[in-house]
């Protein structure tokens, strides 16, 4: 699929945690084909040609609804594009080039086994697994989520509505398991575990799964220039050789992308 520019309208910005904020927007140009599947991103723009950063800012989705014709990101500021990004309010524009990246295999995981999937997220890694969830369920698959924080988590009130359950871990302490997310996660009890976080987390999740023989699909994340798969910034090694995390990514089979050492 071909990406699209479109304008976009904000509907709402809301701030969900200290360093986080929530984005919806409605677009004008509705075509089929802009709505994005779980996994997939949007480069995002809200400044002129000439303005600074240089680069449009690459954000996962987080929500998608065909019926209200409605994206949500979730996304942490900490930049100056995220931070230009923030500032937009209820009426404002800003550019969309997407939907970009292949996305999860929903109907081949809920397919698999028995339907049982593990969805693991860490921090802001937990932005596209709503979408993935919903996508899911609405497959009959029966996911499980298992997140883990430094601190207080955020928007995990979203997920219980298409999850069987929602296990936590934090470093702190404060909610739930306190350590990392690996020490609840069980991939023996599960056909298939989906992740999405920082790379030393879905690393960690990686070698537990290949300890259990559990397939393990990963979304990376990497800076990005275009988001086409035309400058190859974003490339990564993998088992095959050299991949673009935003064309031919971000999703990934473990194996490829990781080693068990």
């Amino acid at each position: 699929m071909s990406a699209i520019n479109c304008k976009v309208s904000v509907l709402a910005q809301e701030t969900v945690a200290p360093d986080i904020r929530r984005l919806t927007v409605s677009w004008e140009d509705q075509r089929p084909e802009f709505m994005p599947h779980a996994g997939q991103f949007y480069m995002l723009r809200c400044w002129a040609a000439d303005e600074a950063p240089v680069l449009s800012r690459p954000i996962s989705v987080h929500d998608a609804s065909t019926e209200h014709d409605t994206i949500t990101f979730l996304y942490q500021v900490k930049g100056q594009g995220t931070e230009k990004l923030a500032a937009l309010k209820a009426g404002d524009t800003l550019t969309l080039t997407g939907p970009c990246g292949n996305g999860f295999d929903v109907a081949a995981a809920a397919k698999s086994g028995t339907g049982r999937v593990a969805v693991v997220g860490g921090g802001i890694g937990t932005a596209p697994l709503l979408l993935l969830c919903k996508e899911l369920a609405a497959a009959g698959a029966k996911p499980e989520l298992y997140v883990g924080f430094r601190d207080e988590p955020y928007g995990l009130e979203e997920f219980l509505p298409y999850c069987a359950a929602v296990s936590v871990a934090t470093d702190s302490g404060a909610v739930g398991y306190h350590g990392l997310v690996t020490g609840i996660l069980h991939p023996e009890n599960f056909d298939l575990v989906l992740a999405c976080g920082p790379n030393v987390m879905m690393k960690g999740v990686y070698k537990l799964c290949a300890e259990h023989n559990t397939p393990c699909i990963v979304s990376l994340e990497r800076k990005m220039a275009c988001g086409l798969g035309a400058c190859l910034g974003c490339t990564c090694m993998t088992k095959v050789g050299p991949r673009t995390v935003c064309k031919d990514g971000p999703v990934f089979a473990a194996e490829e992308v990781f080693d068990l050492d």
